[in-house]
């Protein structure tokens, strides 16, 4: 039998049907260790688009990949074309391991997860004050996600002019979670765009909100001129708005060290896919707590330890009131 390479044995080989004879193939793929390095941008009908170095290469997927995809955010390797022309082409031949992954599926019924970004550390949970109404119950499912992807949660209030923000602060003050609360004149004269960006700098974050929440115009208003994306109209009557954006896209915040990730406006935000012992992770305070708990105990059962220790001065109840709001949220749709 032919030998394709030292440690080569029989399973590294497989035959198939040929009129011509049979032709083995290799598994034993190349490892392209001169594969360039470089950063997904966005994802369009098989084609990425990468920056490397300072070009942005057009690119697809190696068939020796497989099912693996890349997606926003990905650090990736390649080879072939590497010169930004026009018609021209390159292909991804590694994908790095992703530091963090923000998952959703379609509901909650959906064993299917789709990647939203990848290597992100920071999640904005934009939300409008008004016109659209606030979804709390999905500010909870995002909270679970970014909980569960190891994000820091940034919650993003908008049309603050229309409504006031301490109602919906006051919900989620046990959670700490850092926010920002803007209103249009802020957003049209620039002082919305400073105070967001000092809590992007440094960080690489995906947007994620409810379409006709002023996400995208919020993303617009960070980056560069050329770089900004179409937004929509938002309907007065029903406060809903356009999916003006259609796929994810990384853009660099200009002056500082960071990107903003815009991703589709959502309707939903399943939770399928998330494992309820991650969110306590969430909560530091908490978490000793736990020691005393059952196995695999959901901390929203009889039988939970946390009760008893938080009855005991360890932690504040509303943090456990909170922390069981967030676990909840996979057994409620947005909007119950």
């Amino acid at each position: 039998m032919r030998r394709y390479g030292k440690h080569t044995d029989e399973d590294d080989i497989r035959s198939r049907p040929n009129p011509k004879g049979n032709r083995p193939r290799t598994n034993i793929r190349p490892k392209h260790e001169d594969a360039a390095e470089g950063f997904v941008l966005t994802v369009d009908r098989g084609r990425l688009t990468c920056l490397v170095e300072d070009r942005e290469i057009t690119a697809m997927k190696a068939r020796e990949l497989g099912r693996k995809a890349a997606v926003v955010g990905d650090r990736v390797g390649l080879v072939g074309d590497l010169s930004g022309r026009k018609d021209t082409l390159a292909r991804i031949v590694r994908i790095e391991e992703r530091r963090s992954v923000l998952r959703r599926t379609a509901d909650d019924d959906d064993p299917f997860e789709r990647v939203v970004v990848a290597n992100a550390d920071q999640l904005a949970i934009v939300t409008a004050l008004a016109d659209p109404e606030p979804r709390p119950r999905l500010i909870d499912r995002c909270l679970v996600a970014a909980y569960d992807a190891g994000l820091a949660p940034l919650l993003v209030l908008t049309k603050s002019d229309l409504a006031p923000a301490d109602k919906l602060l006051e919900t989620y003050a046990t959670l700490g979670v850092d926010h920002v609360v803007t209103s249009r004149e802020e957003l049209e004269n620039g002082d919305a765009a400073d105070r967001v960006r000092e809590r992007l700098a440094g960080h690489i974050t995906a947007f994620v909100g409810h379409s006709g929440v002023g996400k995208t115009t919020l993303v617009n208003s960070l980056v560069a001129e050329d770089r900004r994306r179409a937004t929509g109209h938002v309907n007065r009557v029903t406060g809903r708005g356009r999916h003006t954006t259609t796929s994810a896209l990384a853009l660099p915040l200009p002056g500082v060290e960071g990107w903003v990730i815009d991703t589709p406006g959502v309707r939903s935000f399943g939770l399928h896919h998330v494992d309820p012992s991650r969110v306590i992770l969430a909560f530091p305070d908490l978490v000793p707590g736990t020691e005393e708990c059952p196995r695999a105990c959901s901390h929203d059962e009889k039988d939970c330890a946390l009760d008893a220790w938080v009855a005991e001065g360890h932690a504040d109840p509303a943090r456990l009131y909170s922390l069981r709001r967030l676990l909840a949220t996979r057994e409620r749709r947005e909007g119950d």
